[in-house]
């Protein structure tokens, strides 16, 4: 669920600590409102290494043999990134294919 933008905020606190710690540690949000003391603090204690390409690495591995669950979530921007061909199924596709009769 956390990956679906607009929906964490209104689940439980559960959901919404989950969703704001993966945003820390993916895309650096609200990293601005500490001094630069602390960040450089908090990567001494918990050094980053290849965290970046190892997290979308990981996405990939998980996502690349199932991409219809990406629908509606943010995990199709990374297969769209890295998967050569992957394109997303829209909105509309599914609509104007639902098996109903015209």
């Amino acid at each position: 669920m956390h990956t679906t933008p607009g929906l964490p905020g209104r689940m439980g606190p559960e959901i919404a600590a989950t969703t704001y710690g993966v945003l820390t540690d993916a895309i650096g949000w609200s990293l601005d409102r500490l001094d630069g003391g602390q960040v450089e603090e908090i990567v001494a204690a918990h050094p980053r290494g290849e965290f970046k390409e190892e997290f979308l690495q990981v996405f990939v591995e998980g996502l690349k043999d199932r991409p219809d669950t990406t629908y509606g979530t943010v995990n199709a921007d990374v297969l769209e990134h890295f998967v050569p061909g992957f394109r997303r199924t829209s909105m509309v596709e599914r609509v104007t294919g639902a098996p109903w009769p015209s």
